[in-house]
């Protein structure tokens, strides 16, 4: 049996690949902005295949999401910056910042025998984590330059995750409903802006007040402890397969798409509708990179 490829053997090729005598001619155009869209694809690619528990095409999109990883640390190690070495040794010093496993922020160091995490208080821990991470923005930060909470919430993001991170953070410092009712009673609100300005033939109004109202519907999904971007991606697999349903019915009896009409569209929709089963329970959140929570909401 061949041995199996390690983290050395994967940096050892990038480095080839990158090599300006031996590498790649595609690899070596590549720059820290072409990669870019890359890395969205490939994260999106990971969380499909997850969703669909196509387990067996898991770790290769796993493998394809720690490819840009090693790109970017390429990238560095070749301008003088950093090396992936660097990210491995930022990552585990910030995810030693968890008092209730680490506590003495060492990797040695463990709770005592018999004290379970949950015992530990949360709101200490988080409290904790958040002082850590507004010392990280501050040091980022110049003397002169404003401080916001919203600091570092990557614009690069969906609009859908961003919109989550954005509330979750002005969440923290109280800017919140005090439950769902409170953002449906919003969801209404922007609605009502949104028909008033249909009626009155605004629709550069009315198009920045769905704006408003898929804001508010964010907020809602981060009141539920779920992600947007996951709904809406369930959502679209849903819309899909029923869809592609209502196209096969059609063409078993015939009849052209464009000439069915919406009658008969809707009669196999719900015919594909009721042929699904009960909807299953959504993936657990867990706490992201970031220490938060599920997002949090806030007022649009």
């Amino acid at each position: 049996m061949s041995r199996r490829h390690d983290l050395a053997d994967l940096l050892e090729l990038m480095a080839v690949l990158r090599d300006p005598e031996q590498g790649c001619p595609w690899d070596l155009k590549q720059d820290w902005n072409s990669i870019v869209p890359h890395t969205l694809e490939e994260a999106f690619e990971v969380a499909d295949a997850i969703e669909r528990r196509a387990w067996d095409e898991l770790p290769g999109e796993l493998g394809d999401l720690l490819f840009q990883v090693v790109y970017y640390a390429r990238f560095g190690e070749e301008e003088g910056r950093f090396d992936f070495h660097d990210v491995v040794d930022t990552l585990t010093a910030k995810m030693l910042r968890h008092p209730h496993v680490f506590p003495d922020g060492s990797l040695a160091s463990r709770r005592p025998p018999g004290v379970s995490a949950e015992e530990i208080e949360s709101r200490q821990v988080h409290s904790r984590w958040e002082s850590l991470k507004a010392e990280e923005r501050a040091a980022r930060a110049s003397d002169e330059a404003p401080h916001s909470v919203l600091d570092d919430v990557p614009r690069t993001l969906p609009a859908l995750s961003r919109a989550a991170k954005l509330s979750k953070r002005a969440a923290r410092v109280g800017f919140d409903w005090p439950d769902a009712r409170g953002v449906i009673a919003k969801i209404r609100e922007e609605l009502g802006e949104v028909e008033q300005a249909l009626a009155e033939g605004d629709r550069d109004h009315a198009a920045e007040e769905v704006g408003d109202l898929l804001f508010a519907v964010t907020n809602l999904a981060r009141t539920l402890k779920a992600d947007p971007e996951q709904c809406l991606r369930a959502t679209n697999a849903k819309f899909e397969r029923r869809f592609r349903h209502v196209e096969a019915a059609l063409g078993a009896e015939g009849v052209p798409l464009h000439e069915a009409g919406l009658e008969a569209m809707e009669h196999h929709w719900q015919a594909a509708k009721g042929r699904e089963p009960s909807p299953a329970e959504p993936p657990s959140t867990s706490r992201s990179a970031d220490g938060g929570e599920a997002a949090g909401e806030t007022r649009s």
